[in-house]
């Protein structure tokens, strides 16, 4: 019998003050939210803070779960959190070319990596929440 191998993982879709949007610029896809893989023992939205200050810099307070996009195919299942920043300092890292915050309309412009965008755009619209998106 083979173990089945499932990558959890979270996101944010962080928004400051002046309803702009937090976005990295990753290596491989471009402009997209902060997220990675849940750690073994680590909660969700623990990995969603943790990911955001390690890719971008920023302390985050979660405010909300928005939904889940799995990836049948892969056995990914990304869940996605609404956040506002508290604190930190915006910093690049290995994992972040570029860190900004952005105007929404100009940053959903600016992700174009597969579904990244709608999965910006349902956690921005709380009529589609929650969801849970399966490809």
């Amino acid at each position: 019998m083979t173990v089945p191998k499932h990558i959890i993982s979270a996101a944010t879709i962080v928004i400051n003050d002046d309803h702009e949007i937090l976005l990295i610029r990753g290596p491989r896809r471009g402009w997209e939210m902060p997220g990675g893989q849940v750690e073994e023992g680590e909660s969700l939205t623990d990995a969603a803070a943790r990911e955001t200050k390690e890719e971008a810099g920023i302390d985050i307070e979660i405010l909300r779960f928005c939904g889940v996009f799995q990836n049948i195919n892969h056995s990914i299942c990304n869940h996605l959190f609404l956040a506002k920043p508290i604190g930190g300092t915006m910093a690049t890292s290995a994992e972040s070319l570029e860190v900004g915050f952005f105007p929404v309309n100009k940053g959903l412009e600016m992700v174009t990596w597969k579904n990244f965008r709608q999965r910006i755009e349902y956690c921005l619209s709380e009529k589609h929440q929650p969801f849970i998106i399966e490809f």
